[in-house]
């Protein structure tokens, strides 16, 4: 019995550690991703998901690195650990393509006959300072929740033709502002994402879904306005087109 008891401690004590999260006092460099990208993403940020599949073992290199910087609050900036977590959800991303390739669609990759559940984004494969995290956890647990950051919707990529580009270079935190204002221009002035004239909005679901994430500090139409080329009335007559959540593959 004592025996017993003793196995089931250190059962415990070993769930418990696996369970804990390793932050790293440094942030790891991004470099290895960008070159990734810049080989295997053109400037439309269509994916050659099979040129990844070539590089299979840089792309583990990388995820690796991520998996061992869980980044530490207290002694990384506000810039260093959201370009972190930016990467870590589109490079995951990538993985969980190229493992379930080939495919026509991020939402053809089911685990489970469990409605709700059986989705690409709440499978638990991302591994981070001895921790297992699924995208949804990284984008409304973390992304959503820890920073009050609405451009993050113009920088992560859900492998998707109605998603935003997928950056041909990583995020870092020297250049992290500039990046994510280059996306969110470029994402409400892309005609295949919204189609934006002063009177009339179709806009891409992203702006229904997380409306509340664009209006904390004003309306939808000012925050739109900060980046669109059009200056848009108030009065603007808005509604969303559908989304295409076919692969955002190129060649």
């Amino acid at each position: 019995m004592r025996s017993l008891l003793v196995l089931m401690s250190l059962l415990l004590l070993f769930s418990c550690s696996e369970a804990k999260v390793h932050n790293s006092h440094t942030a790891p460099d991004h470099g290895a991703w960008t070159q990734l990208l810049q080989k295997l993403v053109n400037d439309n940020g269509e994916v050659d998901y099979l040129g990844f599949m070539a590089h299979k073992e840089e792309l583990g290199a990388y995820l690796q690195t991520l998996s061992d910087h869980h980044p530490d609050p207290e002694k990384w900036t506000e810039e260093e650990q959201l370009a972190y977590w930016i990467n870590a959800y589109n490079a995951f991303t990538v993985k969980l393509i190229i493992d379930n390739y080939p495919l026509e669609s991020i939402k053809d990759i089911k685990r489970w006959n469990i409605p709700f559940l059986n989705t690409p984004w709440t499978i638990k494969f991302i591994k981070i300072g001895g921790k297992k995290y699924n995208l949804d956890a990284i984008e409304h647990k973390i992304l959503r929740k820890q920073f009050n950051e609405p451009r993050i919707h113009f920088a992560i990529v859900c492998a998707s033709i109605s998603c935003p580009r997928l950056l041909n270079e990583a995020y870092t935190a020297d250049k992290l502002n500039e990046q994510l204002d280059k996306q969110a221009h470029h994402f409400i002035n892309d005609l295949s994402k919204n189609r934006i004239s002063a009177d009339e909005l179709q806009l891409s679901k992203i702006f229904s879904w997380f409306s509340g994430d664009f209006t904390k500090n004003g309306t939808l139409i000012e925050y739109l306005n900060k980046y669109a080329n059009v200056q848009i009335s108030p009065d603007a007559k808005v509604s969303f087109l559908d989304y295409n959540w076919n692969l955002n593959i190129g060649q």
